[in-house]
């Protein structure tokens, strides 16, 4: 039986155990969805979490962030390729 306050999953009870669970579990999907090929999709997505999360999650910011920096270099820019 898990105790009130317990540690559980390897993250602790509560919301902020909560929290760090959701933001690994959103980082892992946007991942994957970039992985099938729509890094434009993830990318966006990873920058709305960013907003959502920069005053009231510095770490889950930072996180999002860092994906979002990865993905970009893998997005298309059209710009680029029309470029001689």
């Amino acid at each position: 039986m898990v105790k009130p306050g317990s540690i559980a999953a390897g993250a602790p009870a509560g919301p902020a155990g909560s929290d760090r669970r959701l933001t690994g579990l959103l980082l892992s999907s946007l991942e994957a969805l970039a992985k099938t090929g729509e890094v434009d999709a993830a990318c966006r997505l990873a920058g709305q979490a960013c907003a959502f999360l920069r005053r009231d999650d510095p770490g889950g910011w930072r996180k999002f962030n860092a994906l979002l920096h990865r993905l970009s270099k893998l997005t298309t820019h059209p710009e680029r390729e029309n470029r001689i």
